[in-house]
């Protein structure tokens, strides 16, 4: 089992920084990758970001916040960090961490965290 415990929304400014935290804590060891979606107002949830767990940590994002957004992982601490720089209203939505892990293979998900950007 795993937990995640997902921290750092809020209220910013078009232009602003805010930086989400996914703190994990269980069978950690079992994590092979980090995603991030996000749910804006009567949309799906889309992936935003992806970090592999394992190897050099490689990344991906979707081209809408690629150069703004940035998803990082302190091993130490068992928490990835999703960086969001030059916020649009655009980005207004609910964020969600979510870890792939094995044995047994399943995801695990955040409570989610609202981010809301003015105009």
């Amino acid at each position: 089992q795993v937990q995640l415990v997902e921290s750092g929304g809020g209220l910013v400014q078009a232009g602003g920084s805010l930086r989400l935290s996914c703190a994990a804590s269980g069978s950690t060891f079992n994590i092979i990758a980090f995603d991030w979606y996000r749910q804006a107002p009567g949309k799906q949830r889309d992936l935003v970001a992806t970090l592999s767990a394992g190897g050099g940590g490689n990344t991906k994002y979707v081209d809408s916040v690629k150069a703004r957004f940035t998803i990082s992982r302190d091993n130490a601490k068992n928490t990835v960090y999703r960086q969001k720089n030059s916020l649009k209203p655009e980005d207004t939505a609910v964020y969600y961490c979510k870890v792939m892990a094995i044995q047994p293979i399943r995801a695990y998900w955040g409570q989610g965290t609202q981010v809301t950007v003015s105009s």
